[in-house]
């Protein structure tokens, strides 16, 4: 290689030589036309290329908040129709919108009137009225159920101001559930976007301008120098701007001649000019100096050649391409140090901090990430490399150590099927939520591309644990703990349906006697402790076999199931009264109280019965017992009537 690259660049260079001394006169002033020609056709693809990268930048931004928003709005539907206590004044959903962290909610109904909202002054709207909230009423007349519309950021009906809605259609009834936003970052990244905005930013020679003009109106949308100028000459004009597409001499604002480059992009030439004179003041060197140059080059290049390709050049380039090689195939602990010349370190150093630079955008990431406040990691990795690119979140988000993070990093193998793993048992009734531990909850997204997978991990823990404790809330009753009596019933019938035939199970009503004079006597507080107690002692039976529920006041009812026998249900009342005989309630200093309660219960077999008519049951035989003695339980018998056709139990207690 060192031997032909001498010969053919000897060869070059003086063919080079007598060719350039022969035509050098005659192309002199073509060159610098040229070499300025391309100076501008560069530039203005960089301006074209910082167009399309602001534009890309833009319709990212605008498909990730879309995203955002469109959650927010199911989030908002979700908790509305859910939350059917709502009271959905102005002030309850400011609040929501707040907690949502969106700029105006509100609620339309099947009619199109928004019927309540965060802003007062747009409630009884008519969303006909108006081309921009006639849109959503689609939603109204499309038969799915999670059916949504995005909307543009524009001028709203009410105010013309600029805002994006976006609204989903409601589960729970006919109609819409909407959310507005600010487009205050859409508005500040399209200003970016602008020519005015870029040619301000752009740097230029002195003399040299750009500017760029609209083809369709005819007007000039953004100058180097500013808006602010007269634009007479022919270098403004669209028609002579069109003949400068491969470069040409116009008139200029003053008569000058101006060399100019135009390129038209999306019905706008953007153009580059500078002053004739400028090209001929680059060359100054007459045709013996440039004889003189080119026989000093030649001879420096022949005596020296041999050693510098050698030593400076063939060896540097094999060291560099080895280590490049291993770079690509996923080593980037590997340091290239080449110093055979400065070329080299400074290639070297430029290869370094590229892999430097491959390294640490997880951590740039993770710090843009952390600015935002967003609970986010990330990953990609390719199957088959070594090396696994994480924020530095991901090790918060998994609940690892950092040990064990740079163990999976270090092997893309390891890492897949640890986060595989992970993916294979997904919350219910959520979608690509997964449980780290009980404290922690994140949601998961993958996806396959070409050149590997990337992965994007959220924190959700608030939001899960918010909802499973709207959910405890909506089922539990918070002075007892025990199932609200709607919950229970559904609880029942679930088990009533699933109970296995052969088994057996009771429905039992109960109610404490006497409480009244409790409240009377010694306060409500002390009445919440004497039902507290009594919870507690509901909750001390098997829970593989009882369900407890408060039902209303003083009344309470459990569900007893799977049992073998009716022995084995009468067991479990029995433990109750047991424990209600072992545990008084201490009223004051001076007094204390066994916890007196009546019962009534209903056998039902695995598969056969309905929940209501156990429970009327139930209640029926609690009632004629509750007119008796009292303190006892008794079953339900067809045509009860007095508690002698029916099975009183207070001996086996």
């Amino acid at each position: 290689m060192q031997k032909t690259f001498i010969k053919y660049t000897l060869a070059v260079m003086t063919a080079g030589i007598l060719l350039i001394l022969g035509i050098d006169f005659l192309f002199t002033l073509r060159s610098l036309e040229s070499a300025q020609y391309n100076t501008f056709h560069t530039k203005i693809k960089q301006v074209v290329h910082t167009l399309e990268n602001n534009q890309m930048e833009l319709s990212l931004m605008n498909a990730n908040l879309d995203r955002d928003y469109l959650t927010r709005a199911k989030a908002a539907e979700y908790v509305l129709d859910r939350q059917r206590n709502i009271s959905m004044d102005v002030s309850e959903m400011q609040y929501l919108a707040k907690l949502l962290d969106v700029d105006e909610l509100h609620i339309i109904d099947e009619k199109g009137i928004i019927v309540s909202g965060s802003v007062s002054k747009y409630i009884g709207m008519d969303m006909e009225d108006d081309k921009q909230t006639r849109e959503f009423l689609s939603l109204l007349e499309n038969e799915d159920e999670n059916a949504y519309l995005i909307q543009e950021a524009q001028p709203n009906a009410a105010e013309k101001k600029m805002m994006q809605y976006v609204g989903v259609a409601r589960k729970g009834q006919k109609g819409i559930v909407q959310v507005g936003f600010a487009p205050t970052r859409q508005m500040e990244a399209e200003s970016r976007n602008s020519y005015k905005y870029i040619f301000s930013k752009f740097p230029t020679d002195v003399g040299e301008e750009l500017y760029a003009i609209d083809v369709t109106e005819e007007k000039m949308v953004g100058h180097s120098g500013g808006m602010n100028l007269k634009y007479k000459g022919e270098c403004y004009q669209i028609k002579h701007l069109l003949e400068c597409t491969e470069g040409a001499y116009k008139e200029g604002q003053d008569g000058e001649r101006m060399y100019v480059v135009s390129q038209l992009y999306d019905d706008v030439l953007i153009c580059a000019a500078v002053p004739g004179t400028a090209l001929f003041e680059m060359t100054k060197n007459d045709f013996l100096n440039t004889l003189l140059y080119f026989l000093i080059v030649e001879a420096g290049v022949i005596v020296l050649l041999n050693f510098l390709v050698k030593k400076k050049v063939i060896d540097g380039i094999h060291h560099i391409i080895d280590a490049l090689s291993m770079i690509t195939r996923g080593n980037l602990d590997i340091t290239v140090s080449e110093a055979a010349n400065q070329e080299f370190v400074e290639l070297s150093n430029g290869i370094n901090a590229m892999v430097e630079s491959i390294i640490s955008i997880s951590d740039r990431i993770s710090a843009i990430i952390e600015i935002s406040g967003i609970p986010l990691a990330a990953f990609e990795y390719e199957m088959g490399t070594e090396h696994v690119f994480i924020t530095s979140r991901l090790r918060e988000l998994l609940q690892i150590s950092d040990r064990e993070a740079e163990r999976l990093c270090g092997d893309s193998e390891e890492f897949d099927h640890y986060i595989r793993k992970i993916i294979e048992h997904p919350i219910e009734e959520e979608e690509d939520v997964y449980e780290i531990n009980d404290q922690k909850y994140v949601r998961i997204y993958m996806s396959e591309s070409e050149d590997g997978y990337l992965g994007v991990i959220t924190d959700v823990t608030g939001a899960i644990m918010e909802k499973r404790k709207m959910q405890y809330e909506n089922t539990h009753d918070p002075l007892t703990g025990l199932y609200k009596f709607p919950h229970f019933k559904q609880r029942a019938e679930e088990i009533l349906r699933g109970m296995p035939s052969g088994k057996i199970g009771a429905m039992v009503m109960l109610d404490l006697d006497y409480f009244k004079s409790i409240n009377d006597t010694y306060g409500h507080d002390m009445g919440d402790v004497y039902l507290q107690k009594f919870a507690c002692g509901l909750r001390s039976l098997s829970r593989d076999h009882v369900i407890p529920a408060r039902r209303s006041g003083d009344e309470f009812c459990i569900m007893i199931y799977d049992c073998e026998s009716k022995e084995e249900i009468i067991q479990y009342l029995n433990e109750l009264y047991a424990f209600l005989e072992n545990h008084p309630v201490k009223l004051s200093d001076a007094d204390q109280k066994v916890i007196g309660a009546s019962a009534g219960f209903a056998l039902a077999e695995g598969g056969n019965g309905d929940v209501s008519t156990l429970l009327s049951c139930a209640d029926e035989a609690l009632y004629d017992m509750k007119r008796g003695v009292k303190g006892h339980y008794v079953e339900y018998k067809k045509g009860l009537g007095d508690l002698s056709q029916g099975e009183i139990n207070d001996g086996e207690q």
